[in-house]
Parts: C-alpha cells; sequence; structure tokens
C-alpha cells in the first residue's frame, strides 16, 4: 500500500516559513503556525482578544498605519474588517517580507508594506483614520518624540496604542506645578514614572523604557492625545486634539523641537 501523499501547499507554506523565521507574530497560515512554541503563547491573538472589541468592527472606507507593523498580524485584523487602505511600516526588512508573505497568502495583497522608522512617518506625507502604534514604544530610545511625531503627522483621529508597563498602576493627582523645594511627589507611586532600562530586560536589548500606568496617560496627554478608553491594562484608546500649549518655543524649552508639517526643516535637539 502507497504511502499517504503530504499536502504539498502547506509544505510550500512550511518551507517558506522556516525561510522567513524566526517570527515573533503567531500568524495561522491555512493551518501552519508561524510561532508556535511563542514563550506568550498564542501572541499577539491572546492580547488583540482582550481590546478587539474597543474597534469597530466595520472599518469600511477608513485608512489606517500600523507603526512597527512586525509580521502584520494587526494589519491583516484591519483589513479583515474591511478598511479601505493599511499600510504597515517597521524599520526591519525581515519583518516586512513576513508580513507581505502573510498577507498575500491570506487574500490580503492590497496592503501596504513600507520600511520606515517611527521617527520617520512625516515622509509618509498623509493622515489616517487609525493609527495603531502598539508594542513600540517602549523599544525606542525617544518615546515621547515619537509620540509627537505620530500626532503632528499622521493621526487625524483615532490611535490605538499599547506599551509594556511596570510599577504602580495607580494615578495620582498631579498639581500644575510645585516650588522647587516640593520633592515628596517624586516618590509617590502614583507619580509618573518612566523606568529606563540600561542593558537588556527579558532578554532583549531594544527594551528601553518601562513607563508606569501614570506616566503612560501622561505622556499621551502631553502630546496631544485625549484618552478616551482604556479596555485592557496596557492598551488606551486616543483621540488626537489640537495641543493646549507648545510650538517649537515651547518645545525647545523641553530640549527638542518639531517643526511645522511642510517647513522642510528637520527635528533639532537643543544643546547639540
Amino acid at each position: 500500500m502507497n504511502a499517504p501523499i503530504g499536502n504539498p501547499r502547506r509544505g510550500r507554506i512550511e518551507a517558506r516559513v522556516r525561510e522567513l523565521g524566526p517570527w515573533f507574530h503567531n500568524l495561522d497560515l491555512h493551518g501552519v503556525r508561524t510561532a508556535p512554541d511563542h514563550f506568550l503563547g498564542d501572541y499577539p491573538r491572546v492580547k488583540w482578544d482582550r481590546f478587539a472589541h474597543a474597534i469597530a468592527a466595520d472599518l469600511t472606507g477608513k485608512t489606517v498605519l500600523d507603526i512597527g507593523c512586525n509580521a502584520g498580524f494587526y494589519s491583516i485584523a484591519m483589513a479583515q474588517r474591511g478598511a479601505a487602505r493599511v499600510v504597515g511600516i517597521d524599520h526591519d526588512a525581515g519583518y516586512l517580507a513576513q508580513a507581505s508573505f502573510a498577507a498575500a497568502l491570506l487574500g490580503f495583497p492590497g496592503i501596504e508594506f513600507i520600511q520606515l522608522s517611527t521617527y520617520d512617518v512625516g515622509a509618509l506625507q498623509e493622515r489616517f483614520d487609525i493609527v495603531l502604534f502598539l508594542g513600540v514604544l517602549y523599544h525606542l530610545r525617544h518615546p515621547l518624540l515619537a509620540l509627537d511625531l505620530i500626532h503632528q503627522h499622521v493621526a487625524c483621529d483615532l490611535l490605538v496604542i499599547q506599551s509594556m508597563q511596570r510599577g504602580s498602576d495607580q494615578v495620582a493627582a498631579v498639581e500644575a506645578d510645585y516650588d522647587f523645594n516640593e520633592t515628596a511627589h517624586f516618590d509617590a507611586p502614583g507619580y509618573p514614572k518612566l523606568h529606563f532600562i540600561e542593558r537588556d530586560y527579558a532578554h532583549d536589548c531594544t527594551n528601553w523604557w518601562a513607563p508606569n500606568r501614570a506616566c503612560m496617560e501622561a505622556m499621551l496627554r502631553a502630546a496631544g492625545f485625549r484618552i478616551e478608553a482604556h479596555p485592557e491594562d496596557e492598551v488606551y484608546l486616543c483621540r488626537a486634539i489640537p495641543r493646549e500649549s507648545g510650538g517649537p518655543e515651547a518645545d525647545l524649552l523641553r530640549g527638542y523641537w518639531v517643526p511645522a508639517p511642510g517647513s522642510g526643516a528637520g527635528t533639532s535637539f537643543a544643546g547639540t
């Protein structure tokens, strides 16, 4: 009796998954799992399942930008909900190759994947109805700058952001100003704190920061985002609103300034 013949299509998918590995997103590509032994489980689906309800199920006519798209899990999820245009960006060409392969295989070849840094979102010269910024903030050396650039250049309405958080989940009432000699509030558990990671964390040298909850929320407000929902411990849905204060002069006093769109000027750092 002849041995059973395997599924040649599955074999080709498995071979390509191996070629493109290792994978961080555990995608289901017609029965082939890309990261079945992920240390976080079925990731990022286990995360997505906890906040998917907070995003409209029908995204017909909407444009979406997925910053730090990795292998495209969230980009594909947005296309599955009918988004008119989905753009995924990542600095890593390997992740983009994975994303392009997965999207085409799952029937979404129209998703556009671009190799681009978070700091260069202005080069897109386009604003999007929904900006996804999931699992990226804590990998950046300059997280507040990134939020400012997203607000200034690409977010026209909804920002969906997720970041690893550590420390207290308390949020203290913070005064608008303090006397120079007042210091006790800095030690309060609910005061905004951004923990700096000098070396590795979780065996990952790209983990630079770990905000507590108060810091995460304060940074979003400072960058011009109004928090409208907090559907999951690390996830926020925000609306882009006009900055209450700022401008080049005020930002320069805080350490940097971001030029107005179309000015042709580059980002400058005070003192450099």
